[in-house]
C-alpha cells in the first residue's frame, strides 16, 4: 500500500547541491518549490550550521515557514527564522573533548550567536590546510582561541564540535572518543569524502542526530514516518534514512552506503551532480497525486 507523501527531508552537501559549486540548480530549485505547492512539507537536514544554510535559498521562492534542520541536530528553524527546537553540548563535555582530539585534526566548536565567534578554534592554520573552503567561507565567523577551552566556560555551552581531517584520522578520532569518558555523553555523526582524502566528524549533545530532530519535527507537524521520505548521501544520514518509509541514497554514496542501501531496501537516485533530487521529486510528486486521486 502507498501512503500520500507528506513530508521529505533533504540533505545540503552531496545531495541537494552539485558536486562542482554551492548553488541550487535550476531544476532543483523548481523542484522544492513543486513539492511545496504540491503539499509537501519540503525539510532541509544538514551537518551545516544555520547561518551557512541560509544564503542556499535566498531568492529561491520557497517558503519561509520551510523547516532546517541544521548542525546534524542541533538546531531546528524555519527559513524565515522561527526558532522551533535547540539543544546544546555542556561545556565540560566540550572541555574533555578538547583534551582527546587535537592529535587526529582540526577541532572547531559552534555557538548559537551572530557574527565572530560563531565558530571557535585554537590554530586556524592547521584548520586552514584540512578544509580551506569551509574556513574562507565561514571567516567573518571564526575566531581563534588559545586554548581551546578558554571558550568553553560554564554557561558558553556550544551547539555542537567538529573534528576534521583524514578519513583514516575521523575514523580513530570516532573510536577514541567511544572508547572515552566522555563517549557516553556525547554523540558521534562522520561524514566521509574519500576521493577528496577528507572526512568531519561532528561531536553533538546527547540524544542529538538528524533522525531525532526530523521525528520529533514530524510528531510537531502530525506526521508519520510512514508518510516521509529522507533523502542524503552520507552516513550522518543513515539514521534519518531509516527513520523515514521512503529512504533514497544519492548515486554519488561510497560503494561501502551503496551496498548498506540495497541491504535496507533503499532506493538509489541518480548523483547530485545530475539533479538526482529533482529527478527523485518530479516521481514523488506525480506518485502524490495519483495517491490523492484514488
Amino acid at each position: 500500500m502507498h501512503f500520500p507523501l507528506r513530508l521529505v527531508a533533504i540533505d545540503v552537501d552531496g545531495t541537494l547541491v552539485p558536486a562542482i559549486g554551492q548553488a541550487l540548480t535550476a531544476r532543483v530549485t523548481q523542484a522544492l518549490k513543486s513539492a511545496q505547492e504540491a503539499g509537501i512539507t519540503v525539510v532541509i537536514a544538514t551537518g551545516r550550521r544555520t547561518a551557512y544554510t541560509l544564503p542556499l535559498f535566498v531568492g529561491c521562492g520557497l517558503r519561509a515557514d520551510m523547516p532546517l534542520i541544521t548542525s546534524n541536530g542541533a538546531v531546528t528553524r524555519t527559513l524565515g527564522g522561527e526558532v522551533l527546537a535547540g539543544r546544546t553540548m555542556e561545556s565540560r563535555v566540550a572541555r574533555g573533548l578538547c583534551g582527546l582530539l587535537p592529535p587526529f585534526g582540526a577541532l572547531v566548536f559552534t555557538f548559537d550567536r551572530p557574527g565572530r565567534g560563531a565558530l571557535v578554534v585554537e590554530d586556524l592554520s592547521k584548520a586552514h590546510g584540512r578544509i580551506q573552503v569551509w574556513v574562507e567561507a565561514n571567516r567573518n565567523a571564526i575566531e581563534v582561541v588559545t586554548p581551546l577551552e578558554d571558550a568553553l566556560l560554564d554557561g558558553e555551552d556550544p551547539i555542537q564540535g567538529m573534528a576534521a581531517g583524514t578519513v583514516e584520522q575521523m575514523r580513530a578520532a570516532e573510536a577514541t572518543v567511544r572508547a572515552s569518558e566522555w563517549g557516553s555523553q556525547c554523540e558521534c555523526q562522520r561524514t566521509e569524502y574519500p576521493a577528496r582524502g577528507f572526512s568531519i566528524l561532528d561531536l553533538l549533545p546527547l540524544g542529538v542526530s538528524k533522525a531525532a530532530a526530523l521525528e520529533k519535527l514530524a510528531a510537531r507537524l502530525g506526521v508519520e514516518s510512514r508518510e516521509a521520505m529522507a533523502i542524503g548521501d552520507n552516513w550522518n544520514d543513515v539514521e534519518m534514512l531509516e527513520w523515514a518509509g521512503q529512504g533514497v541514497l544519492m548515486g554519488n554514496a561510497t560503494p561501502e552506503l551503496r551496498a548498506l542501501g540495497k541491504e535496507r531496501g533503499w532506493k538509489l537516485a541518480p548523483p547530485n551532480d545530475e539533479d538526482g533530487v529533482a529527478v527523485v521529486l518530479e516521481a514523488a510528486i506525480a506518485r502524490h497525486a495519483r495517491v490523492k486521486a484514488d
